[in-house]
């Protein structure tokens, strides 16, 4: 990765809270108030997960480099 430049690889992990999802999604989901989102730049969600460290992990094994949205 190039340090100051975003690469294809770059994926970015954020909380959303259960009830900003869709019923259907949160229907699938364990009970709780918050998952987290794995998505690239342009908005596309490749997971939810129940929580940030599960989401860096998955990212890393992806071969991504996740970076954290606040």
């Amino acid at each position: 990765m190039t340090i100051g430049k975003i690469d294809a690889k770059t994926v970015y992990v954020r909380p959303v809270k259960r009830e900003n999802l869709p019923q259907d999604v949160r229907a699938k989901l364990p009970v709780r108030d918050t998952v987290y989102s794995v998505q690239r730049e342009d908005g596309e969600q490749l997971a939810l997960v129940r929580d940030r460290k599960l989401a860096f992990i998955l990212a890393r094994q992806n071969d991504f480099v996740p970076l954290d949205v606040h």
